[in-house]
């Protein structure tokens, strides 16, 4: 990220002279400087996050080659599945330890069966059994975590944390904080940029917004449009990737999820009591402290469950305790999504409960689907496709704006420098006081709601100040006597 802005690459300190004085009502100037600094020192926060987040997007394919035994059958279509209660008791025999919790049908022919066992040493991770259905060999066994193969939940760990644990989660909270601020702000500059050029006629302001000009000159106007206009084709994207992300991280999602509650937006369980009693919401997998239901009672639940319409890819969770109803989820993520869920009473052949995708909030559907897209699964390949664009674009785009800060660094003899020098101090004093009481009053609520933002956001003002303080007291040192 870099700035919008022409500014000489010998004019350093011009770049540090206050603005002339009188009121504006233009954010430009302000949004100049903040782009700069943020880009500056988030890009490199932003560069890990497009990368591990493009590792994360071959996570089906990567699986799919490191697990080819435990995932896939020895021979597709050898005879007649098995009934799912004997393959459970197949995986049972081979992993007497633990307590079973989880099944997962075969979602395809060559798929094998996911027997998922509670361990308590293990914390939130399970021990996953994995079964052919049609000879019940057992394929092997793996770690995983809400059902995540070893090398996933690795992946994905190194994405969320660098595998930091909650310290590490800082990295992409502030990562996701600071990137729709950024996108949208190029994106005003930009568009200001292009707006401002009334006298070029060569090409339309849109076609300029959008296009990069074969015609720029070398150097930092040609990079400029390579950054800028890349960042357009972009904003949608990043921008949709920041929210989604935002969602599920530490501060903001404990922010997201207070507002759910009070919009009563939260995705709705399913009550697993039999009979009358008080409501005892199901876990979703891995929950149970305790499975309580007889394993062979299992082809009924999966029986009744497809007669309720739940169809495809589905979870078969266990009852937490006696005379509790099982659980049958559709764990379809692939788009048109089928995601309903069931209680149900084997024992008097009954649905108990039902939550339908359809029924539930509007904010808890787009919650849903948005995770899903961020992960790359809502549309299949083409998500992951998408995701992957999107990474390399954004490195296109920080590498590009870089190159810029490096083009417009001083290089004459005597004003030599590192880098360009940035944009000039003191835009907000030049704001109107409403505009500038208003921008205060929305920061402050932006910076509540995102605390990571708002942390990072004070800290690059004392940064600022600091910096300034500094220049100002070697130019005083410099001057010369009595001038």
């Amino acid at each position: 990220m870099s700035v919008d802005t022409d500014v000489s690459p010998t004019a350093e300190d011009e770049a540090e002279r206050p603005p002339p004085p009188g009121r504006s009502w233009s954010i430009v100037p302000l949004l100049t400087r903040l782009h700069f600094y943020a880009g500056i020192l988030v890009a490199p926060l932003l560069v890990l996050a497009a990368v591990t987040g493009l590792l994360y997007v071959l996570t089906p394919q990567l699986d799919d080659i490191a697990y080819d035994r435990q995932l896939h059958v020895a021979e597709v279509g050898a005879g007649l599945p098995m009934p799912l209660s004997e393959q459970v008791a197949a995986a049972v025999a081979a992993h007497p330890t633990g307590t079973l919790s989880v099944v997962q049908p075969a979602s395809a022919p060559d798929a094998t069966t996911k027997v998922v066992f509670s361990v308590p040493e293990l914390g939130e991770k399970q021990h996953t059994v994995y079964v052919d259905p049609y000879t019940g060999e057992i394929r092997g066994q793996l770690t995983t975590w809400w059902g995540s193969t070893p090398l996933t939940t690795w992946l994905d760990d190194l994405h969320r944390n660098l595998h930091l644990g909650d310290v590490g989660r800082a990295y992409s909270e502030t990562a996701a904080s600071w990137l729709w601020v950024l996108v949208l702000g190029g994106l005003i500059l930009w568009c200001n940029r292009q707006w401002r050029r009334r006298g070029e006629r060569r090409r339309s302001r849109a076609e300029a917004t959008l296009l990069y000009d074969l015609t720029a000159a070398k150097g930092v106007r040609r990079t400029r449009g390579l950054h800028a206009a890349t960042g357009v084709w972009l904003v949608v994207g990043l921008v949709f990737l920041s929210a989604t992300g935002l969602t599920w991280s530490r501060w903001a999602g404990e922010n997201f999820g207070l507002a759910l509650d009070g919009l009563d937006s939260r995705t709705p369980e399913v009550s697993t009591t039999v009979g009358g009693g008080g409501a005892a919401p199901a876990g979703h997998h891995g929950e149970a402290a305790a499975a309580a239901g007889d394993p062979a009672q299992i082809d009924a639940v999966l029986h009744l469950a497809r007669d309720a319409g739940l169809t495809g890819p589905t979870e078969i969770g266990l009852p937490a305790q006696e005379g509790a109803a099982w659980t049958v989820s559709q764990i379809d993520y692939v788009w048109p999504v089928h995601l309903d869920r069931i209680a149900v009473d084997p024992v008097a052949g009954s649905v108990v409960d039902r939550s339908d995708f359809a029924d539930w909030p509007v904010l808890a559907q787009l919650t849903k689907l948005g995770i899903q897209a961020h992960m790359g699964r809502l549309f299949g390949p083409v998500n992951q496709l998408l995701l992957a664009a999107l990474a390399i674009g954004l490195l296109c785009v920080i590498g590009w704006g870089y190159r810029m800060w490096w083009q417009r660094r001083p290089t004459r003899a005597d004003r030599r420098a590192a880098a360009g020098p940035p944009p000039a101090r003191g835009a907000w004093r030049r704001l109107r006081l409403p505009l500038l009481v208003a921008g205060i009053v929305v920061v402050a609520g932006i910076g509540w709601a995102l605390p990571a933002f708002g942390v990072t956001l004070v800290a690059f003002l004392l940064l600022d100040a600091a910096t300034g303080a500094v220049q100002r007291t070697r130019r005083r040192r410099a001057a010369p006597v009595g001038s």
